[in-house]
């Protein structure tokens, strides 16, 4: 069986699937549920020095994602500090601690958390394109604690000089990205928004959002030499693995676990083991930033080139025939058949085609 253990900054998870900070980890029983359901480390809730007021609704599942307009905690930080995080100690995980926001918050909560703190997280969704203080808030916490701190992106900004500026303060790792926003959705049957909040917006997550993330853990890891913990989307163990080939050391989960349940964490760790069994790897390090090494090595071209077709694996679906505008392939007695010439070498049935009868030609190989 591929090993699943991953080490970041010294801190050894038994595998590299965690919650986000978010609802899943609203407090110390919360969490302890999510070590339960398979996680291999903790984060807890973002906190601050003050409990948050949370517009309701806040939640809400939408087609292809999911909207909130969750803030920080709504318990106040000394009830995380007397109570919740020695409920998440119990479990044995490490615990990585969210905090916000600004330095001066992050100087006056950081030694009080430090006693359960395996590493600090830093929530960064309110900064701009000035990252000066993002800069602070990871200096103010390098200088309240010895542990490791990591800074959370929001996808808003220039990721690659956000990255940059992290390393020069100090930051010990990366964690990208947030949910993105303000976006709207509205109930049509009512014409209510479907967030609570003032002007009815909320923020993107979920499987909506993976794509974002994936380009932005791309970005970070070709820019610093930082760890990355890569968030966005994940719900099945491709997608973990997906995050990984971009760049990312583990995972964190939270609109998965909010729609599947704390058992989601497991699974997807026993996902990712299967696959990377099925095709070859010993250890789920060896995936990590393959992107970046199939990249330099993909041919770019400039004129259409035709995927290839095994007839044996075609099933007759007729997926790839509806979606060709070219009508360059067609399904004749049940298998497809290419008409090369047609072929304007978009590549759409290649990723439509679920039994990977089509596939592009490539310069190199997978692995």
């Amino acid at each position: 069986m591929a090993k699943l253990e991953v080490e970041i900054c010294g801190i050894k998870f038994r595998n590299p699937v965690m919650p986000a900070a978010g609802p899943p980890v609203w407090n110390g029983e919360a969490m302890k549920r999510c070590a339960e359901g398979g996680a291999g480390g903790l984060v807890s809730k973002t906190i601050s020095v003050m409990a948050a007021q949370v517009p309701h609704p806040n939640m809400a599942e939408i087609p292809g994602g999911f909207l909130n307009t969750e803030l920080w905690s709504e318990l106040p930080p000394e009830q995380w500090i007397e109570r919740e995080y020695a409920i998440a100690k119990e479990t044995g995980l490490p615990l990585i601690i969210s905090l916000g926001y600004t330095a001066k918050d992050i100087a006056q909560l950081a030694p009080k958390v430090r006693p359960y703190a395996d590493a600090l997280e830093l929530s960064t969704h309110y900064i701009g394109d000035d990252p000066r203080p993002m800069m602070e808030a990871i200096q103010a916490a390098k200088e309240a604690v010895e542990v490791p701190v990591f800074v959370k992106f929001s996808p808003f900004r220039d990721v690659k000089v956000a990255a940059l500026a992290a390393k020069e303060a100090g930051a010990d790792g990366i964690v990208a990205i947030n949910s993105f926003g303000p976006v709207m959705a509205i109930d049509i049957e009512t014409g209510f928004p479907l967030m609570g909040s003032k002007e009815g917006y909320g923020w993107l997550s979920g499987q909506a959002l993976k794509p974002l993330a994936v380009r932005c853990i791309f970005d970070i890891a070709r820019t610093v030499d930082l760890p990355i913990i890569g968030v966005g989307g994940v719900f099945r163990g491709t997608d973990a693995i997906e995050l990984m080939m971009a760049g990312a050391w583990a995972v964190q989960v939270c609109t998965a676990a909010i729609l599947k349940g704390p058992s989601i964490f497991g699974k997807i760790a026993k996902e990712m083991e299967e696959w990377l069994d099925s095709h070859g790897y010993s250890s789920v390090e060896e995936v990590r930033g393959l992107a970046l090494k199939r990249v330099q090595e993909q041919e770019y071209r400039l004129y259409p080139v035709p995927p290839l077709l095994d007839p044996e694996r075609c099933t007759g679906c007729k997926l790839c025939e509806v979606s060709c505008v070219y009508g360059a392939i067609k399904v004749v007695d049940k298998k497809a058949v290419l008409e090369a010439e047609k072929c304007a070498g978009c590549g759409l049935c290649v990723t439509r085609c679920r039994p990977r009868a089509l596939t592009l030609p490539r310069a190199a190989k997978f692995k």
